[in-house]
C-alpha cells in the first residue's frame, strides 16, 4: 500500500453550497464550514470531501476536450431508479445513462462537476 485516501478536493464557486448537495447525496456530516472551503468527513474520522473555493471557476463539460471533467465520484446505490429523482431533487442533470434500472448513470452537481450512481451489478459485470 502507497497510501490511503485523505480527501478528495473539489474546486468550486460557492464551497458551503456544494457540501450541501453532497452532504445529502453521501450522507456525510458537515465538520467545517468557511467562505474559503467546506468539509465532510465520515464519523471516523478518515475520508472526507472537501470544497474549495475557486474564484474563476469554470465548469466542465461531460466529453467536451476543451473544459474536461478532471475527475468525478462514483456512488453506489442499490437502485438507479429510486436515486435518479432524488440527485434530481438536489439540483443534479442527467448527462447520460441507461433507463435500466441496474447499470450507471453520469449527472453533473449543481455547478457541473460530473458524478456517476452505479449499482453493484454494473460494478460486477464490468470485472
Amino acid at each position: 500500500m502507497i497510501g490511503r485516501l485523505f480527501s478528495l478536493v473539489m474546486g468550486c464557486p460557492d464551497p458551503s453550497e456544494l457540501a450541501g448537495f453532497y452532504e445529502v447525496l453521501l450522507s456525510l456530516p458537515r465538520v467545517v464550514d468557511t467562505t474559503e472551503y467546506a468539509v465532510l468527513q465520515n464519523t471516523t474520522g478518515t475520508e472526507s470531501v472537501t470544497f474549495q473555493r475557486v474564484d474563476d471557476f469554470r465548469a466542465p463539460r461531460w466529453r467536451d476536450p476543451e473544459r474536461p471533467a478532471q475527475m468525478h465520484v462514483d456512488v453506489m446505490v442499490d437502485d438507479l431508479d429510486l436515486a435518479e429523482p432524488k440527485v434530481l431533487a438536489l439540483g443534479a442533470t442527467l448527462l447520460e445513462g441507461s433507463d435500466k434500472p441496474i447499470g450507471y448513470r453520469v449527472y453533473a452537481d449543481p455547478v457541473g462537476h460530473p458524478f456517476c450512481l452505479l449499482t453493484r451489478e454494473s460494478v460486477t459485470l464490468s470485472d
